[in-house]
């Protein structure tokens, strides 16, 4: 069991962010989420936002720190990758 995040590269609302994923299941997600203080609408299909400034705190919870491509490769071996849809394209 093991909570990955990569580092707070992505702009957003006049903020940088990180990504924090499982490569277990998204309940090992969501209660590392809780442990952390990120809300609920933080979740995105996959993956839960973290400002910039909660980075350091989930490093020191227990999240191991990787890159943005090993996120996306922990979640496709893991079975939990949601990609976005195409516009247009009925969710399946």
């Amino acid at each position: 069991m093991t909570v990955y995040v990569d580092p707070p590269t992505w702009p957003g609302h006049g903020r940088m962010w990180s990504h924090l994923v499982s490569d277990t299941s998204y309940a090992e997600l969501h209660a590392f989420a809780v442990r952390l203080g990120a809300p609920r609408r933080a979740f995105e299909r996959d993956h839960y936002d973290i400002p910039a400034d909660r980075y350091a705190e989930a490093v020191r919870l227990g999240a191991l720190p990787v890159g943005s491509k090993e996120i996306v490769r922990r979640l496709t071996d893991a079975g939990l990758r949601r990609r976005k849809h195409a516009p247009g394209r009925a969710a399946g």
